[in-house]
This record gives C-alpha cells, sequence and structure tokens, in this order.
C-alpha cells in the first residue's frame, strides 16, 4: 500500500505459507518485486455518464459530438496504449439520465436477460470494477437489482440473477432492512499482471492486488424516498469506511481504491453529508480516490484554495483523487508511480499526478464563421452497433405526438424571467394536485395551490444544453425536453413565512449587485445551480431585489393581487428530490408532505399536454416574478448561448442585449435591470 503505515499486523500464517512455499524474498503480500522495482499504474475513471451512450441529443434528433461514451472510450483505449498498465474503474450515476435510459427502464422495460445498452457499452470496453449512484436509485431497487445482475434481498427486489455488468459493483453504505446486509458486496479485489522495472532496467512482470470499496451520498434516502423507504438504510461515508477498511487490510492489497460517487466539502463532517471527499481522503489505508456526483473536473479551478487540496495535480489531503467530469465528456485519469521499498508498493507522490482528458477541445484559432468549433476525439466504431436497435427505439419512442403549441418553450433566459419553459409544467403539477388533493386531505379543499419549477437545463452542460422547444407539433420528446429529470411529484403544506423563505433560497441564484459599482458584475452565481432556482407560479407574484443580501431580496410577495401573510396556508407543489430536501431549501425535509404522487412529473407533464390540444397564452401562467428597478453604474452580465436575443425579446425582456460572440456557441450578455 502507500506510504502511510498500515495499523493492521502481517498474519504470521501469510508469512508461515510463504516460506514453506519456498518464497527467497518476501510473503505472497507483497508479489515477487525486488525492492528498488518501479512501476507506472494508470487509473482511469468514468464517472456520471447517465447512460450517455452515443453522442447523440434526443431533445434536438442530431448527432453531438460533445458527449457521449462512444468517444470517451476512444480516449480509454489511447490511454491504454500509453500506460501498460492500466484499471478502469466506474464512478455511478451510470444507468439513468438520458432518453435512452428512460426507454429501457419505463417504456419498454428490459427483461432479465437482456442488458441495459450502457453496460453493453462498458462490457465492451472492459472494465475492473465501478459503485452506484444515487440516480442508480430513480427507477426503485427491483430494476436495479435486475439490471445490475444483483440478487437482492430487499422488497421488489430480483431473486434471481439476470443479465448484468461484467465487472463487479461495490457499495458498502446501503443495506437492506431485512437482514442489514449490503445489498451489493461492499468491496472487491481485483489483481492483475503489471509491468515493472528492476533497477537496473529490467523488465518484469509481478502481480498488483488493488481493493476496491464503494459508497454513495447518504441522502438518496432523501431523493428517493418513495423508492427506499422501509426498504434500506444508509451509513455515513466515513463511518462506513472505518468498518470495512480492516476487511480489506486482511486480504492485504497493495492498494486501496476508494470509489465514491461524492465530490469534495470541507464544511464540517456529519453521516448525511452529500459529498465527503475530503473526509474520506484523510482516513488511513485509503490510497487513492475517485470521485463524481459534481458533474464537475477535479484537478481544477473550482477547487483552488480548498484546504489541504492542491487541485493543479490532483491530490486530497495527500490522497491521489480525479473526478472526471460527467455526460461522457471526459476521462479521469491519475498516473500513479509505485516504488518498491521495504517488500511493499509505495506511491511516489512527487512522480504521480492526476488530470482530467476531455473528448473534446477548442483548436488554436477561430472557424471560418468565427467560431471556434470544438475538435473532438472520433467515435469507437465498437460501441454503436451494440446499441443501435435500442437507440432507434428510442428516438421512434420520443417522437409519439401528444398536441401541440402556439409558443416557443424556451429555458435559454429563464434566469433572466423567461418562463416559457416552466409554465406548462407549473401548471401540470397545479392541475394534477387541484384534483387529487381534495379525495386525499379533504380538510386541505380550500388551501391555495401553486407550484414550483426549476428549469434543469441552463447552459451547464454547454451551449445547447438548454430547453428549446419550437412552436409546431408537441411529442414525448417535448415533454421529456421540459422535465429532464424522472422525479415524482410530491406536494408539501407550507404558510407564508415557509413560501417567502423557499423563494429567498431561490434567489441565492444570483450574486449581490452594488448599483454604484462602475465594472462589470456578474449576475448569475456559478456556486448556485441552475436546478434549485425554484419559480413559483399559482396567482403569486413576488419581486426579487439583487442589491440586497442573501435572506432578504424578496422585496415584494403578493398573493392574488394582495400581500401574503406569514401565517397563511399554501399547497406547493414540486417534485420528490425538493420535498424530501434536495437542495437544503428550508423547511423541507419530507415532514410536511401531503401528497407523494406515484406518477412521473413527466408522465404526468405529457398527459397534461395531450388533454390542452394545442398550447397557447391562454393556458398558460404569465411570468410570476421580475427584479427589482436598479439603475447600475456598470454593465451586470451573464453568460449564455449566442445569437438568442430574439428568443429573450419575444419573451418581453426588452432590457437584454448581447456584448459579444465567445465563439465557441456562448456569448456575453448584458442586462439593464433598470427597467
Amino acid at each position: 500500500m502507500s506510504s502511510r503505515p498500515s495499523p493492521f499486523a502481517l498474519p504470521l500464517l501469510a508469512l508461515a505459507v510463504a516460506l514453506l512455499a519456498g518464497c527467497s524474498i518476501l510473503p505472497w503480500k507483497y508479489g515477487r518485486a525486488p525492492n528498488g522495482a518501479r512501476a507506472n499504474v494508470a487509473i482511469l475513471e468514468t464517472t456520471d455518464l447517465h447512460a450517455n451512450v452515443l453522442g447523440y441529443d434526443y431533445y434536438k434528433l442530431r448527432p453531438d459530438d460533445s458527449l457521449g461514451f462512444e468517444r470517451t472510450a476512444t480516449l480509454i483505449r489511447r490511454a491504454r496504449d500509453e500506460f501498460p498498465n492500466t484499471f478502469l474503474f466506474d464512478d455511478g450515476d451510470t444507468i439513468q439520465g438520458s432518453v435512452l435510459a428512460d426507454y429501457q427502464a419505463l417504456a419498454q422495460p428490459v427483461t432479465c436477460d437482456q442488458e441495459l445498452a450502457i453496460y453493453q457499452a462498458m462490457d465492451a470496453i472492459g472494465y475492473d470494477g465501478g459503485t452506484i449512484g444515487n440516480h442508480e436509485f430513480n427507477y426503485g431497487l427491483g430494476f436495479l437489482s435486475q439490471v445490475t445482475g444483483t440478487p437482492m434481498k430487499v422488497e421488489g427486489g430480483q431473486t434471481r440473477r439476470c443479465a448484468g455488468p461484467h465487472f463487479p459493483l461495490v457499495l458498502a453504505n446501503v443495506h437492506s432492512i431485512r437482514d442489514d446486509a449490503p445489498i451489493f458486496n461492499p468491496w472487491a479485489i481485483i489483481s492483475k499482471t503489471i509491468e515493472a522495472y528492476t533497477p537496473d532496467g529490467s523488465k518484469i512482470h509481478v502481480p498488483l492486488k488493488i481493493a476496491i470499496i464503494g459508497l454513495t451520498p447518504p441522502p438518496i434516502m432523501q431523493w428517493d424516498k418513495q423508492n427506499l423507504a422501509g426498504k434500506v438504510g444508509v451509513s455515513g461515508v466515513v463511518e462506513t469506511a472505518r468498518k470495512y477498511l480492516p476487511q480489506i487490510e486482511a486480504q492485504h492489497p497493495d492498494l486501496v481504491v476508494a470509489i465514491l460517487h461524492g465530490g469534495l466539502d470541507a464544511a464540517p463532517y456529519t453521516a448525511q453529508m452529500e459529498n465527503a471527499g475530503w473526509y474520506l481522503a484523510g482516513m488511513p489505508g485509503i490510497d487513492v480516490l475517485l470521485l463524481g456526483h459534481s458533474h464537475s473536473e477535479f484537478p481544477g479551478p473550482r477547487y483552488a484554495g480548498m484546504k489541504d487540496v492542491d487541485a493543479r495535480r490532483g491530490f486530497v489531503r495527500g490522497v491521489p483523487t480525479v473526478m472526471g467530469g460527467f455526460f461522457g465528456k471526459d476521462l479521469g485519469l491519475i498516473q500513479l508511480v509505485l516504488d518498491r521499498q521495504h517488500g511493499r508498493w509505495v506511491i511516489d507522490h512527487e512522480a504521480s499526478h492526476s488530470e482530467v482528458r476531455p473528448i473534446c477541445r477548442k483548436p488554436a484559432g477561430p472557424g471560418k464563421s468565427g467560431r471556434q468549433p470544438l475538435v473532438c476525439v472520433p467515435a469507437d466504431p465498437a460501441i454503436a452497433p451494440l446499441v443501435q436497435k435500442a437507440h432507434e427505439a428510442a428516438i421512434a419512442y420520443v417522437n409519439t405526438p401528444i398536441g401541440e403549441s402556439s409558443l416557443r418553450l424556451s429555458s435559454y433566459f429563464a434566469d433572466e424571467g423567461n418562463m416559457t419553459a416552466l409554465a406548462p409544467v407549473n401548471a401540470a403539477q397545479a392541475d394534477y394536485v387541484r384534483n387529487a388533493l381534495p379525495r386525499l386531505h379533504p380538510e386541505l379543499a380550500g388551501v391555495p395551490v401553486l407550484s414550483a419549477a426549476a428549469a434543469f437545463r441552463t447552459g451547464f452542460g454547454g451551449p445547447d444544453d438548454y430547453t428549446d422547444v419550437a412552436a409546431g407539433p408537441l411529442t414525448l420528446r417535448s415533454a421529456a425536453d421540459l422535465y429532464f429529470y424522472p422525479n415524482t411529484l410530491a406536494a408539501v403544506k407550507v404558510d407564508g413565512a415557509g413560501l417567502k423563505a423557499w423563494l429567498e433560497k431561490s434567489a441565492e441564484r444570483f450574486n449581490r449587485i452594488d448599483p454604484g459599482k462602475t465594472g462589470e458584475q456578474a449576475l448569475i452565481n456559478p456556486h448556485y445551480t441552475g436546478y434549485n432556482f425554484d419559480q413559483i407560479q399559482g396567482g403569486v407574484h413576488y419581486v426579487i431585489d439583487v442589491s440586497r443580501p442573501v435572506g432578504q431580496r424578496i422585496a415584494s410577495l403578493t398573493y392574488r393581487g394582495r400581500p401574503v401573510t406569514p401565517g397563511e396556508p399554501f399547497i406547493v407543489v414540486t417534485n420528490n428530490y425538493r420535498a424530501n430536501g434536495g437542495g437544503h431549501f428550508p423547511g423541507l425535509d419530507g415532514g410536511n408532505i401531503v401528497l407523494a404522487a406515484p406518477d412521473g412529473t413527466r408522465e404526468i407533464l405529457a398527459k397534461w399536454l395531450r388533454r390542452q390540444h394545442t398550447l397557447g397564452s391562454g393556458n398558460l401562467e404569465p411570468t410570476s416574478w421580475r427584479f427589482a428597478p436598479l439603475k447600475t453604474q456598470g454593465p451586470v452580465v451573464f453568460t449564455g448561448a449566442s445569437g438568442k436575443l430574439a428568443v429573450a425579446r419575444a419573451a418581453g425582456l426588452t432590457g437584454i442585449r448581447q456584448l459579444n460572440d465567445h465563439g465557441d456557441g456562448t456569448a456575453t450578455y448584458a442586462i439593464d435591470l433598470s427597467r
């Protein structure tokens, strides 16, 4: 293992066996490499693939070279050519997140003898192991048990072994309520023969034994409560690692790799911490750390300045660490240089480093149109034929007609007040609850029903990562574009004070703007994700004053034209993620849910759109909020997709102008907050 001393003694039995077997150098734990030998090992990582097997946008029905495992596979093959010794692991959030995934899980579920498309693709490349992310639980334990080929002693779990990936999946911190045992193997051992070199330069082949342990975010019990409550329990990341590391050490691995579907957070640790990688790295016995969940890259500038983190070379508290992006856009790679010292492999931290290799890069010069088109690696030709049938079926599925729209429904300027993409979601959600709630809770029949929705696609993944449904025919693809995630619907009861607190939390999406500052000021807070900017409709109107500090920005809040009072009751329709505490909104922890629908929000939306026949301004509520008028000395700016000013104008946002085109599909816009 690494240079940190092991807290566990070498079993005498293993020593005796090795001596009897005639090993003249060291016991079997340490292999046959002589002291002074040196090896170069690459740990490769994918994470948050979200079933993006191909580089294809199912919402726009066109190829998208900027994402997809078929191109990550090319990077994997190139890394294997570059490094003689490689191990490949997946960090989870693998089976959910694309139209193809929903088709194989919901529209036409795979049978027990069918392997998921994403696992077929991964098996074609060959993985050494992986873990389970939070989104693996979105389709329920029965489906997860089936498609991972993992019999589970849980309610609804598969008891027989179905077709699953051809590599071990490990998960240590989720256990069955029935027998208190982990629903997956908590850890596994992977052994390979590697190339190494003796001090005199001679090549030798020696065994290397790597242990992997998998961990997922504990808040899954909130996020997927309807799928998990009463069936499984979850433990904190640090507590779980402390429990299983002695078992792993007893197997005498050369390296221990922790595969955590979580990111980095140096805030005080709790057993419910979502991104506990910083604390996991501090545990003796962890040699290498693989991260995910955060949809970002490590090493990378986002983590610069974090305590005990080298965000340039990729170390967290001295442990080599990587987080390889999302959607197949990148490959994470840790180059480990191992030295043989005192009969064990030791990581040379000075010679080792981590990096994130993208499938697409910007070229050195501009293209013919002035833009800089991305230069992407070619797709691995072995992948597409494996999934072609499922891919074509998914396209046919999302093209099922469900209605018409006279409006363009877009999220290009959702942060600035265009709610066209959110209004149908809010209308469908509110309609469902207004019909269902009186049957379940007659006592709440007179309570006003509001609805909260957030724009899930606001450019985080690049200039094409926006919802954009053209006026004209609506299909299931339109519903999937308008509602990106397979959440279920939930409704909570709040009072006026709770409603205001909800909106104050949402308003953290914006930076505080100083009206007297003459330089540029960014409107959007990059650390507050777009899917947490809830916009509420249903008769409310509110004003956001971005010159005020966080928690004091809702300058006005009215319902049906009168001020909302702190004690008056409301029902707010949202999704199961938010209602159960996702996003850490005040007062939302699952305790005030009055309706937890068995239906998916996307399916509810599709049915509502069918009933409308034609969608237009007559059946959609107008934007429910505005910015407080604010005259600034300098420009207030934000980044968006370039060339979309006409979308803003059509939505009535006349105070927006495009300043410059970045040449990569994005542009800087300015917004006049005084209008």
